[in-house]
Order: C-alpha cells, then structure tokens, then sequence
C-alpha cells in the first residue's frame, strides 16, 4: 500500500491510497465466504456455495463491493499511521479507481489537529489580584457565620429587608384560580428573590395580618408566560437576631475557644481563598494570553459538533429541572441568536486552549503516573459519591478514562506554563503562586471553565449540572473520531463507499 499525504488548509489533510490488488485478496476471499454463509442456494449447504456460483448469481462486481467496503477502514488506517494524522473527525471517502485485477485508489479527506508554533515563554506575563484580606473581607466571613447561629424574634412592626416572614399565597389567572400555586404558612427571607418576581415589593411595608395583590408573570406550569394576579397575606413577621462575638460565640460556631483563635483561622481562610482565586485566574490568562499570541485554526467540523454537545448537556439539564428554552434564555436576559453566538464563541475558545495545552504536552513529552490517574479517579469518584471501584466500572465503557487522562495531561501541561511565565498583581509585584500539589486540583478548574454555558444556567437560578468533565475536541467535541495522538484509532466503522465503479 502506498499513501500520500495533501495539505488541504491547516486543518484539513487529503490521503490518496493505492493498493495492489494482491493485498485485497484476502478481503475478496474473506468477502466469498461471508456471502457463502449469507446466500442460499439450491443444491448447497450454507457457508459451502463455490465462487463460480456466487459470481452467477450476484455478480463479481457486489463480490468486490463487499471486499472493498470491509477493507478500506483496515486501509484508511495504516495510511493515517503512515502519514502520522492527527485525526479529529471522520473522513469523507471516495473512490478514484478501481477495476477486477487492478489497483485500488481512494481518497480520504479528514478535519486534522492545527501545528501550532509556541512561543518564547519568557515574553509571556499575566496579572492576577492580590491576596491582601480587608477588613472588609473579614468582617462578612464574620457576618454570615453569626447568621448561621441567629435567632428569629417576633416583631410588631411592618416588613423590611431580611426579615423572615410566615404568608398565604394564592394565584390566579382571569379570575381563575391557578392550580398549585396556592400556600399557607410558607416561610420567606424578605428581599432573597427566590419565590415569586415581585413579592418583595410587595410585602416590603406591609403589617402583620394585611394583604396584598400584585401582578407577576408565571415561569412554568399550564399558565407559564401567563400574567398572574398574587394575592400574598402576611401572617406573622420576625427578625433575625445576630449573636455577640466574643469568646462564648466562638466555642460554641468553632473548635476554637477564643475569638481571636477565630478570627486567626478565618483570615487564614481567606488567604488560601485568595491565593487558590490567584491560581485559577493564572490558569484563565495564560491561557487567554496565548490563544492572543498564537493564531489557532479550529475545524468548522469539531467545533460544530462541541456545540452540539454542550447544547444537549444544557438540553439535558433544563429536561431535568423541569424548564423549557424559552423561559431560560428570558432569565439570562438573551435572545436565541445572542445564546448562541457566545456558546459558539465559548466553544472555540474552550477548543483553542486544548490544542495549545495538547502542544505543550507533546513538545514537553509531559506524561502521567500511575499514581496520578489513579488519583484522579478517586478524587471524581468521591464527587460523584461512587466507591473507586463502581466509578472505575462506569468509565472503563466507552472513553471515561481517556478523558481522565485527557484532563490530568492538561493540567499538567497548564501548570508548567504557570512556572515558566512572570505573575504579577495589579501594582506590578511578582506572584509566587501556590501551584496545587495534585494534578486534580488542575483539573477541577478545567471542569468548570468548559462549561462556560452550565454556569448561565445557574445564574439564570438553574442548578448547572457539573458533567462536563471539559469535552474533549476527540471527544464529545468529534465522538467518531481518534483518539490516539497518532491517529491509530482513527474511526474505521464510518469508512464506506458505495459501489466501486467499473467493478
């Protein structure tokens, strides 16, 4: 077999295979006896019809169909090995020419990963905040402790901001009454927005006992989109009461036992917060940096199809929690079009920042330990709640651990680049950053920034889902597609053709 290689454009490469015709007799027979097994004929055993009689029945030319249609993924894949493609999409295939007794030509035409030039690390440089606790800070890690030990007490007077309020509520719709929308002593934190648009003006100034009527719109249900008329009654009002911070306050919401021994530990707190918030805004602008520096070509093919998978994970998500498109694109405050230009724009950024790390990786030679995996697979399966050996089961089907050892490799990969650059904060001071211990902690931060999308849906007041696990270009990005750096597991179920011609 011979394969040449043609650069179509950046990321995208033509094969044009030659093979002898002796090296197809083995399909060709291998094509006989699977059509012996299939074809019944009279006079004949199954599996035991000869040749001559097939060639009579079906003709030579579907012979030599079959043999070239169960060849050509063999064929597609030692030319991808030979020429060393780095495949990232399923190859378009065509035959060139083939007759009985002559060679066979075809073509592959498949999406490839970009060559990217790095550059001189020393001329890269990013800025990251600085780690200087206020008191500020301080003082609101303080506050929502002692909320978490304050005691409601009884008011008589009318309702404000943050207290905790008992209602009725009832909805309805044209004068009718909206089924489930009615509720008797639910309790409410005033002002948290997390009930019903609208009820915070309205109850805010209104006295225990009084009712109130507003419109709002409903998000869900038989009447989502519907303008609903609310009738809320307040029927009790209390205030939450902080407790004192001394020493008593300490012993009983720390293991401390004095203030000042918690006070310590809460800066402490928020200095590692601070410095881990350091670390992944590093991570974030190298990245940015370099996708700046380095002009990264991203196949229209993969990029397609990493939208589609981020989209039937939101898909996935909003299904789950019982929301329709339309309602969450309205919370984020976008139209379609607007959705779907930054998700595509998240997408190829997400795209780009793997095909420089996959660079650094390979012109590195950065590899990963036993270990390292296997703490990777602990650290997930704990997320997940799973014992190590149940998790290990679910991702040894299909490409869980490729994408483990994916995702290990890019943290890796992002943490070399973080040692070899200057971090400097906003006043121009060098940054010595607390590189995480575990190439998990690397990872984490990678789970979270590919699903730039899934954060939306939480802040449009969705739980996002934390699937992601950073789809990979070989991946959910390109699913048939290789997964081998040397394109040795280059798809061979998709390869086949229709009839050859002059077969």
């Amino acid at each position: 077999m011979k394969a040449t290689k043609e650069t179509l454009s950046p990321t995208r490469v033509k094969l044009t295979v030659e093979v002898p015709f002796d090296e197809l007799k083995s399909s060709v027979d291998a094509a006989y006896r699977k059509l012996a097994r299939d074809v019944r004929v009279s006079g004949f055993r199954p599996g035991k019809v000869p040749p001559r009689i097939l060639d009579q029945r079906l003709g030579r030319g579907t012979i030599l169909e079959e043999a070239i249609n169960s060849a050509l993924p063999r064929f597609y894949t030692d030319a991808v090995r030979q020429e060393e493609v780095d495949v990232l999409s399923p190859p378009e295939v065509g035959i060139s020419s083939f007759s009985d007794g002559a060679p066979l030509v075809f073509t592959a035409e498949v999406d490839v990963r970009p060559d990217i030039a790095l550059p001189d690390y020393d001329g890269l440089e990013v800025t990251v905040d600085a780690t200087e606790v206020t008191e500020e800070q301080l003082q609101s890690q303080l506050t929502t402790l002692r909320e978490r030990f304050a005691v409601l007490k009884p008011v008589e007077r009318p309702v404000q901001a943050g207290d905790f309020i008992s209602l009725d509520l009832s909805a309805t719709v044209d004068g009718e009454a909206v089924e489930g929308a009615d509720a008797t002593g639910m309790s409410y934190e005033v002002g948290s927005g997390d009930l019903v648009d609208g009820l915070d003006e309205a109850v805010t100034g209104a006295s225990e006992g009084e009712s109130r009527t507003f419109q709002t719109e409903l998000l869900a249900g038989e009447y989502a989109g519907s303008s609903t008329e609310v009738t809320v009654t307040i029927r009790g009002v209390k205030e939450r009461e902080l407790p004192e911070l001394d020493d008593d306050f300490a012993t009983t919401a720390s293991e401390f036992d004095s203030l000042e021994e918690l006070l310590e530990d809460v800066r402490e707190r928020l200095d590692r917060g601070a410095r881990l918030n350091q670390f992944n805004q590093a991570r974030e602008r190298i990245l940015d940096s370099l996708i700046e520096w380095i002009d990264v070509p991203v196949p229209e093919s993969v990029l397609d199809s990493e939208v589609e998978a981020r989209e039937h994970r939101l898909f996935r998500e909003l299904e789950r929690l019982g929301l329709d498109r339309d309602s969450y694109l309205e919370s984020l405050g976008q139209t379609e079009q607007e959705y779907r230009d930054e998700l595509r724009q998240l997408a190829a950024k997400a795209l780009r920042s793997q095909f420089i790390l996959d660079t650094v990786i390979n012109a590195e030679q950065i590899g990963v330990e036993q270990g390292e995996l296997m703490e990777q697979v602990i650290g997930r399966a704990q997320r997940a709640g799973l014992s190590p050996e149940v998790f290990a089961q679910q991702i040894s089907q299909g490409e869980g651990l490729a994408s483990i050892m994916a995702d290990t490799l890019r943290g890796k990969a992002l943490n070399f680049l973080l040692e070899q650059v200057k971090v400097v904060d906003a006043e121009g001071n060098a940054v010595e950053l607390a590189l995480p211990r575990r190439p998990e902690a690397a990872a984490e931060a990678d789970d979270a920034e590919a699903d730039d999308e899934a954060e939306g849906v939480e802040e449009g007041a969705v739980a996002a889902s934390a699937d992601a696990g950073g789809s990979d270009a070989r991946g959910a990005a390109a699913s048939d597609t290789a997964t081998d750096t040397d394109g040795s597991d280059a798809v061979a179920g998709d390869v086949s053709v229709s009839p050859a011609p002059n077969a």
